[in-house]
């Protein structure tokens, strides 16, 4: 009796790049009713979100027709779950402090949360980010960020 090969499409990569495709070609429609300033870096972002999940689809494909065993789902589930639970936080946060503190508190504790333990490197990392972000979106484009309810505007 032959060998049963589980099906390639449930791999975990798989189902992570198709779930990926999926979300981000939805989320992608809404942005065809916003200016084209508005919806440059949304769009852009999604779009790349999507080439880049159709390369890991490729790949893991590739890897699936070579007869190469699927890899664990993850090999730290905690860390996984605290970085879902982070991304929640700061969607939540800045509906409530704005864009540019829950930014600034974000990209630390996540790069802390994934193992980069450098103070200095935490600390430029986010002024780049924040700062790059405020110099292209607000000063360059006039593009305004959510402030937050407790902010007011």
């Amino acid at each position: 009796m032959p060998e049963s090969r589980p099906s390639r499409l449930t791999r975990p990569e798989t189902l992570t790049a198709l779930g990926i495709i999926a979300v981000a070609a939805l989320f992608l429609i809404p942005t065809f009713d916003l200016r084209p300033i508005s919806a440059l870096l949304p769009a852009a972002m999604l779009i790349g979100l999507i080439v880049l999940s159709g390369a890991l689809l490729a790949t893991d494909q590739r890897k699936a027709s070579a007869g190469e065993g699927a890899p664990p789902m993850t090999k730290s589930p905690k860390r996984v779950i605290g970085a879902f639970l982070l991304i929640v936080a700061y969607a939540l946060a800045t509906d409530f402090v704005g864009f540019y503190v829950s930014t600034a508190l974000t990209i630390p504790l996540v790069a802390y949360s994934f193992g980069y333990r450098s103070p200095v490197g935490l600390l430029i990392a986010t002024v780049i980010v924040v700062g790059s972000i405020w110099l292209i979106f607000d000063f360059g484009m006039s593009q305004d960020f959510p402030t937050g309810r407790f902010w007011g505007r």
